[in-house]
């Protein structure tokens, strides 16, 4: 059993925001794999569904980014699911737009997601990072960056990310980190 925790800010006004990649990225997977409808507990909304032979629970916190630990603790400590069962995908500035990186564990890198993760759970959960790329220029502002739409090129770079996380979300349900880095490395090395 797997908790999928795809980060986000709820209300429309961050809808397609580079911050909410993660919550496109558990849209995706709840459709792509025939998720039940979404429904509010935890603090958050949550689905499940099977992907392969795993039942997965996958949740997209409201209590605002900062505070998304708060959701997925209630929800974890709900279904007895450890840290290494847990997987939270979620955007990430320090990799180009369209770039997709994964690893168990780990520090928040300014995330404060994360930050709100690593101290309600702890670090040691999956993560998978997708790329939004970095505001150009010095002193750029990263709140408004983030929380701003892409550009038509980075949206596509992200879409074809997320078809990629679909694809082999799989493999790291069945096989584990090691063997989903080592995919989506020889995947995107191409």
């Amino acid at each position: 059993m797997f908790l999928i925790v795809g980060l986000g800010n709820p209300g429309a006004e961050y809808a397609g925001t580079r911050h909410n990649v993660g919550f496109a990225a558990a849209d995706a997977i709840a459709s792509a794999f025939g998720f039940g409808a979404f429904r509010s507990k935890f603090d958050g909304l949550i689905a499940e569904g099977k992907i392969g032979n795993e039942k997965v629970y996958l949740l997209k916190p409201q209590t605002y980014m900062n505070l998304s630990g708060n959701s997925v603790v209630k929800a974890a400590s709900f279904y007895k699911i450890l840290p290494d069962h847990i997987v939270v995908i979620h955007d990430d500035m320090d990799l180009p737009a369209g770039r997709l990186k994964a690893k168990l564990g780990g520090g928040a890198g300014g995330h404060n997601g994360l930050k709100s993760i690593d101290a309600a759970v702890t670090s040691g959960y999956n993560r998978i990072r997708i790329g939004v790329g970095h505001p150009e220029g010095r002193g750029a502002e990263v709140v408004n960056y983030v929380l701003g739409g892409f550009s038509k090129a980075d949206r596509e770079s992200v879409e074809s990310v997320i078809e990629l996380v679909l694809d082999t979300l799989p493999v790291l349900l069945e096989k584990g980190m090691a063997a989903y880095s080592n995919l989506i490395g020889m995947k995107t090395s191409r």
